[in-house]
């Protein structure tokens, strides 16, 4: 129980008791001290008029009578107190300036009523006022200076107070929102539409768990309609332990996320360059540098000025171009110089060795694979459609192509799309086809072992390429070209080929075509141990009978032989092992087999174990 009296006496402020007659009965030591009275001086009776200046006795009177009578109350009267004692003051004798209150209390029982009168003076109070006018000031500055967007809710989640930065990323106004649900007005949906009851709400959590909850991957929504993305932090506000609401900090992170997506973006591309650079490197770790060998089309006969002319007539386009003729006449230069007078110049030509591929390996060779999509995808790797984006893909050999795999690359081919082995996302691709065989794919469709679709997607545009024996005029230049790269690869002095020599090779049938002539000038500039050359034009005599029709012109009295598969590959084989015996089995370096063949040291010994051949059994 509140001790009354005690409470009356001690109070820092001016206190007094008067009756319904407006005499006081009592006032408390701090009126005491000011009047002069001694504590114990006796104030019954006291004369109410003694209390306060004269202007403000009538008016006041009536006032506190009210109080008294009707229980009213009075806050906050303007008044001055007098300065003497037991007499009525004027107002030139106007003492202490303040603010009067006054309530209506009951005697114990109930019996009587008066008035409590409470002075406050006028610059305590003002220095309260201001001291808490400007601690709020302070409070809105340092609010208002933040980045961050601040509100307050209370414990039925009505906004109690926003800051400016909150108005300003929002656009909401703060007397759009004070006293109603914000949940309603700017976390009512999800960014694809979707109601967000607040029921599910981290921030409306925060003052009915009393945890703190935050979120960084939530949407406000603007005054437009518009949704802004945010991370927020709700604290929960506690008075004497019980919720009462909670402080919402948040901020705009759109800058954030859009930095986050450029530099997912950069990485992604960073990523893709990688890719790039190792598909590009395996490739050329995989190619012939063609550029040494044909550096360009040499010659100037009718058949090649016709080839010419189809190549600078396709070129432009991006129609797919079936490259036809005999081995070894320079199918990749012709699809390398179509591809070089594209648009897509700028971009790769990758080329793909149809006969090479193992069937077992075809889909993860044109379209990649993901690691761990088979036994020994010990990585991932880039399919050559993919390395070939933008440019040209070169297919050499297509009729090699097993028949049961050829619809995937159909379809590969068609839809410009295809998926990595493995892999459930589907690479959009732009590429070109260039293909190249020396078969008769008719031939080929009608005896099944090709589509025909495939054939027709890939034969819109045929470019026949004359074999070396239609060229006699460009035999010489091309003999000239290639001498004088060889000797330079080799670091020789350059040499020279005689009239006689090129008699010779103009005489010659030349059924290995530009490849056959390539090897045998490299064969006899290693062969050649002064500045003379040593030119052989001699072929092993089961070679020589068993010229493919086609290849050789018949010559009169000549008859010529129809090789099948079987007998191109017997004698590819019989021509490896006689090389290889020439150079006592040795397969690289100057001089070794590959060199003489014209293929890399791994191809050759991969030539070899499809072959099955091994030196122990050809001693």
């Amino acid at each position: 129980m509140v001790n009354f009296d005690l409470c009356f006496r001690h109070s820092p402020l001016f206190a007094a008791i008067v009756d319904e007659t407006c005499v006081c009965c009592d006032i408390n030591t701090v009126w005491r001290e000011y009047l002069g009275l001694p504590a114990t001086d006796d104030v019954v009776s006291y004369p109410f008029e003694a209390l306060f200046n004269r202007q403000n006795d009538t008016v006041l009177a009536r006032q506190i009578m009210h109080v008294i009578q009707n229980g009213a109350a009075i806050n906050g009267r303007p008044v001055s107190l007098c300065r003497q004692q037991r007499e009525q003051c004027d107002a030139a004798t106007t003492g202490l300036q303040g603010m009067l209150s006054a309530w209506r209390v009951e005697q114990a029982g109930g019996e009587r009523y008066y008035a409590l009168l409470v002075f406050a003076e006028t610059s305590e109070y003002s220095r309260a006022v201001a001291k808490l006018k400007q601690l709020q000031k302070t409070h809105e500055l340092i609010l208002n200076a933040v980045g961050e967007g601040i509100y307050g809710v209370d414990a039925r989640g009505n906004t109690t107070f926003v800051n400016e930065a909150a108005t300003q990323i929002l656009g909401w106004r703060a007397e759009d929102v004070i006293g109603k649900s914000l949940h309603d007005i700017h976390h009512h949906s999800y960014p694809d539409g979707r109601p967000y009851p607040s029921s599910e709400c981290p921030i409306y959590r925060a003052f009915t768990d009393g945890e703190i909850h935050r979120g960084d991957d939530e949407f406000f929504w603007r005054t437009d309609g518009t949704p802004v993305p945010v991370e927020y932090t709700s604290t929960p506000i506690r008075e004497n332990g019980e919720l009462k609401g909670a402080v919402v900090v948040y901020r705009d992170i759109t800058e954030r996320r859009k930095n986050e997506q450029q530099r997912e973006a950069a990485y992604l591309e960073i990523k893709k360059l990688k890719e790039l650079l190792e598909r590009e490197r395996d490739y050329l770790r995989d190619e012939i540098n063609i550029t040494a060998n044909f550096g360009e089309i040499i010659g100037k006969s009718q058949a090649l000025m016709r080839t010419l002319a189809q190549i600078e007539a396709v070129a432009k386009t991006s129609t797919s171009v079936l490259i036809l003729g005999e081995s070894g006449v320079g199918k990749e230069m012709i699809a390398r110089a179509i591809h070089a007078n594209s648009s897509r110049a700028d971009k790769p030509l990758v080329k793909v060795n149809c006969a090479s591929v193992p069937k077992e390996l075809f889909e993860s060779e044109f379209f990649g694979h993901v690691r761990g999509s088979f036994t020994g995808a010990h990585r991932d790797r880039v399919g050559r459609l993919h390395l070939a984006d933008g440019g040209t893909l070169f297919l050499d050999e297509v009729g090699e192509i097993p028949v049961d795999l050829q619809g995937k690359l159909l379809r590969a081919l068609q839809e410009q799309e295809f998926e990595r082995v493995g892999d459930d996302k589907t690479i959009k691709v732009d590429v070109r086809i260039v293909a190249a065989t020396n078969r008769d794919l008719k031939a080929e469709v009608e005896a099944g072992r090709f589509r025909m679709d495939l054939y027709y997607r890939l034969s819109i545009f045929p470019v026949e390429v004359p074999p070396l024996r239609e060229r006699i005029d460009d035999i010489g230049p091309l003999a000239m070209q290639f001498l004088k790269n060889i000797c330079q690869e080799f670091g020789r002095e350059p040499l020279k080929l005689t009239r006689q020599q090129l008699d010779q090779l103009n005489s010659y049938d030349w059924p290995g075509n530009i490849r056959e002539l390539k090897n045998i000038i490299e064969r006899a500039v290693i062969l050649t141990k002064n500045q003379r050359l040593r030119l052989d034009l001699a072929m092993p005599d089961h070679i020589r009978r068993n010229r493919p029709i086609g290849q050789l012109s018949a010559r009169p009295g000549e008859k010529t032989k129809l090789l099948t598969d079987a007998d191109f590959r017997e004698q590819e084989k019989m021509n490896m092992i006689a090389v290889l015996k020439s150079t006592n089995w040795r397969i690289s370096g100057t001089d070794g087999a590959a060199e003489l063949l014209g293929v890399k040291p791994s191809t050759l010994a991969y030539r070899m174990k499809i072959y099955r051949i091994n030196k122990a059994d050809y001693p």
